[in-house]
């Protein structure tokens, strides 16, 4: 059109400078006079008519494709199963001996009068019209999924999305799963951490977490989950359930991108973390960032528009809404309760006994009745398992053999809660006691992690160590040492130490055997001599076999 415009131009400055004629237009330019008189009635050029490809093989069945897509049953039936191109060529070669029309011909044709008939049933494309939502009345509610490297492996999660309607401000979550926990949790926390509840309705797909049924031909009816109505009893909100499939989609359209724009914008590349704690830590972090952008073309911010809409939400009761399901397993011999597809350990004690479990949506949490015996993370993965050895050390006591290759300590070494301090102690502890005695030691030091911290533990395993005491009650002493001092400096050796109210564990052998001039741990020389037992040597020896007549002489002596 750019090259027309200036063609057109031309034309006219020369006809209207140098007077020359139609023709002479013409032949200066290369073009035709109907071209040149086109150029001097206007400037602008005329529109080039499309050019129509006349198809007169595909005429006399035009009728025939027309009836294909006018046919009640197609205009009925679920896109994937409505006429294609394709399927229509191959009526028309089967019913009508077509065999000499191309695919592209019928394909053209379907093209221009499938929207023709669709709009002649009253299913043209449908209209959206651009809505406006009061403050504090909706929001909209959406799952998508998520990639992470967790613990270094590459794992599918999945993205929890509320949104409030006016203002965009948004709540993001991170699960290992969609089902009901996490959608219960991921509303909880949208409503604590936003202050309140929409007063209008909050929009959402059919999802079984929630809905039970639809009840088509009933318009927005739906059969709902008994424990969702529960839920939304207990905060006080209505829900409304979108049509169901795409067709629904537009109905909270403000939510169907904001999972994909999320993860675009905060997590490529794929976040690489060691639990969807942390990960969740940091969405919370960006949701608060995000407040300081603007939603397409809205003038004011995320921000400004939540302040406006805060005051206006409904608040949310105090008591918290338990999300986690109630189950009650039995514990099996191997100490261990199954939950959905996994397995996860409890104290040995309670073997063949039924337990109480709340199944979250990130983590396990087993009771005894109203005591809390048990924490692990959700496994999603099927026949896996979470293991904690702290719930097999008495049983470990009495067969120290197992220990070495117990799954327990496999877990152990691979949360990073059997430390290379813990592996330093079990194999000094077995060089002077045996595997036997060396492994009780070392379950005897795990079980003071009950009731002392971590840290302080693995200082006196360190001080236990430096002096070659290797036994549980040293490392008690050290740990308490430690507590006491507030976290005192445990990585010098004893004998680097300076002098002064810190005084550590010392061992007596090496004390004996240092030069005098030597002070280890801050104490005076020792320079007793060594003790002697020849005293005591006579008690090894028999006593004598007294004679008669040796007892004889000694009466006559004495007069008795």
């Amino acid at each position: 059109m750019g090259s027309r415009v200036e063609l057109f131009a031309t034309i006219r400055r020369d006809s209207r400078v140098e007077g020359l004629s139609v023709l002479e237009l013409a032949r200066r330019h290369g073009v035709y006079r109907r071209t040149v008189r086109q150029a001097l009635e206007a400037a602008d050029p005329p529109a080039r008519k499309p050019r129509v490809s006349p198809a007169p093989r595909l005429d006399p069945f035009k009728a025939a494709i027309d009836e294909m897509l006018k046919l009640k049953l197609d205009l009925d039936a679920p896109r994937k199963q409505r006429h294609t191109a394709r399927r229509e060529l191959a009526r028309l070669a089967e019913e009508h001996g077509a065999t000499q029309l191309s695919y592209s011909t019928v394909r053209d044709y379907v093209d221009k009068r499938r929207p023709v008939v669709d709009a002649e049933d009253g299913r043209g494309r449908e209209v959206f019209v651009p809505q406006e939502h009061a403050p504090g009345a909706e929001a909209e509610v959406d799952f998508g999924e998520l990639w992470v490297v967790l613990t270094g492996v590459k794992t599918k999660c999945h993205m929890f999305a509320f949104q409030l309607s006016f203002s965009g401000k948004a709540i993001h979550r991170a699960y290992p799963t969609q089902a009901q926990e996490a959608f219960l949790e991921g509303d909880i926390d949208a409503f604590e951490d936003i202050g309140g509840i929409p007063t209008r309705h909050i929009r959402y797909d059919n999802l079984t977490d929630a809905v039970a049924k639809v009840i088509y031909g009933t318009g927005r009816q739906r059969t709902e989950n008994p424990r969702w109505v529960l839920f939304r009893s207990h905060y006080g909100f209505d829900a409304f359930y979108c049509r169901p499939g795409i067709e629904g989609a537009h109905e909270k359209g403000g939510i169907e991108g904001e999972v994909g724009r999320f993860c675009r914008t905060h997590l490529s590349p794929m976040p690489v973390v060691d639990s969807l704690a942390q990960l969740n830590d940091q969405i919370r972090q960006w949701d608060l960032d995000d407040e300081n952008w603007r939603i397409n073309d809205r003038i004011r911010t995320v921000a400004q528009d939540f302040a406006l809409e805060r005051s206006l939400l409904a608040a949310v009761t105090a008591e918290r809404f338990e999300p986690g399901l109630a189950l009650t397993p039995r514990v099996n011999r191997s100490s261990l309760v199954r939950v959905r597809t996994a397995n996860y350990s409890v104290p040995a004690r309670m073997i063949g006994r039924p337990v109480r479990v709340c199944l979250r949506a990130s983590e396990i949490v087993i009771f005894d009745g109203r005591t809390e015996i048990a924490r692990h993370p959700r496994v999603v993965e099927v026949h896996g398992q979470s293991v904690n050895f702290d719930h097999y050390l008495e049983v470990l006591q009495h067969k120290p053999g197992a220990f070495p290759v117990s799954t327990a300590l496999a877990q152990g070494r691979k949360s990073g809660v059997f430390t290379a301090a813990h592996v330093a102690f079990w194999a000094a502890a077995r060089k002077t006691e045996g595997d036997a005695g060396g492994t009780k030691a070392l379950i005897e030091v795990l079980l003071l992690h009950r009731s002392m911290a971590a840290a302080d533990i693995i200082t006196g395993i360190t001080a236990a160590l430096t002096v070659g005491a290797v036994t549980a009650d040293v490392v008690a002493v050290e740990a308490h040492r430690h507590e006491a001092l507030g976290g005192s400096r445990f990585d010098r050796h004893p004998v680097e130490q300076s002098r002064g109210p810190e005084q550590r564990v010392v061992s007596l052998t090496q004390r004996r055997l240092a030069d005098p001039a030597v002070v280890i741990a801050g104490l005076p020389a020792d320079t007793r001599p060594l003790p002697s037992v020849a005293a005591y040597d006579q008690l090894l020896r028999p006593p004598e076999r007294k004679t008669l007549e040796t007892a004889l002489a000694v009466q006559a002596e004495t007069g008795s």
